[in-house]
């Protein structure tokens, strides 16, 4: 597996600990519609969450939540709607990134919630 594979998927458990931690449970992992992915799905008493979740190894190239592109959101918002009206969800929904850098020095998560908004129809 590609380094850059390794990271990302530890990036992913790491990002579940985290969500666990704050009384989530994670619903669905890497789920695809229409080829968009939604890294993490998870639930609260409270919302259902849609998560992206970026990793790196430093900063020196920007932070892992810089490289949510605007494309990225649409292709995120896309399937998020499509899973709300195909599995009858009646909580109101929130879009996250997960940001993490992870070394052998350390590991920061920053986690930013209503990191976006869909648009109202």
């Amino acid at each position: 597996m590609a380094l850059h594979n390794q990271l990302g998927i530890k990036g992913e458990v790491l990002a579940e600990e985290h969500l666990c931690k704050k009384g989530f449970r994670i619903i669905e992992r890497n789920w695809i519609h229409n080829k968009n992915e939604i890294d993490l799905i998870a639930e609260n008493d409270e919302f259902i969450i849609f998560v992206e979740v970026k990793t790196r190894t430093s900063g020196n190239w920007g932070n892992p939540e810089e490289a949510v592109s605007g494309s990225k959101i649409r292709r995120i918002i896309e399937a998020a709607d499509y899973y709300l009206d195909s599995h009858d969800v009646e909580k109101p929904a929130r879009f996250d990134v997960i940001a993490i850098v992870v070394n052998e020095n350390f590991t920061r998560i920053d986690h930013f919630e209503d990191a976006f908004l869909a648009p109202l129809n």
